[in-house]
């Protein structure tokens, strides 16, 4: 989370917004803003893309600050890691501003839910269930997917991802291009 913090008010500043005009773009109270750059709230998924959004800034971008590599191989312990509590996102490769494509290797807890808000970016993405169960909501079509059962759509349609299981759920996962 001290990460998160820390990355987010960098980037603020460095777009030269104050945490009110942050606030302001992207529809969220200028505390929860404040919360989030102190380290004293974890934001699910949804609020920080929403936050990440009003800056025009993807997730990949984001968690690869300060990580440039020309790297072909990674070992598990080199994967990015760019999610935080319930949910797990190992990111293949650390700075993709100049990839077309995200690989990730992703944990969902028992439980854990990408959030309430529907998640909608400008990409295509596919994934396939390696253990446990996930249920994927793509617009109004909701599915629950066992191992072996896989997923793609045009990211553009509002997404949602949840653990159903009793066990952890783990998914390979593609975009492109990076925008989560």
């Amino acid at each position: 989370m001290e990460d998160v913090a820390s990355r987010l008010k960098r980037l603020r500043i460095r777009h030269g917004l104050s945490q009110r005009k942050l606030a302001v773009r992207s529809g969220v109270s200028n505390a929860t803003i404040s919360l989030i750059e102190h380290g004293r709230t974890d934001p699910s998924l949804g609020l920080l893309k929403k936050v990440l959004d009003a800056m025009g800034v993807s997730f990949a971008e984001f968690f690869s600050e300060g990580r440039a590599e020309e790297k072909f191989f990674y070992s598990s312990d080199e994967l990015s890691e760019i999610g935080s509590g319930m949910i797990s996102y190992k990111q293949v490769g650390g700075d993709l501003l100049d990839s077309k494509l995200q690989i990730l290797h992703e944990r969902y807890r028992p439980g854990a839910d990408t959030g309430q808000s529907m998640l909608s970016h400008e990409a295509e993405e596919g994934g396939i269930v390696l253990q446990g169960r996930l249920e994927v909501t793509v617009g109004n079509q909701v599915r629950t997917l066992s191992p072996g059962d896989a997923y793609r759509f045009n990211s553009r349609l509002s997404h949602r991802f949840r653990n159903t299981g009793s066990e952890d759920c783990i998914v390979v996962s593609a975009c492109t291009p990076p925008s989560f």
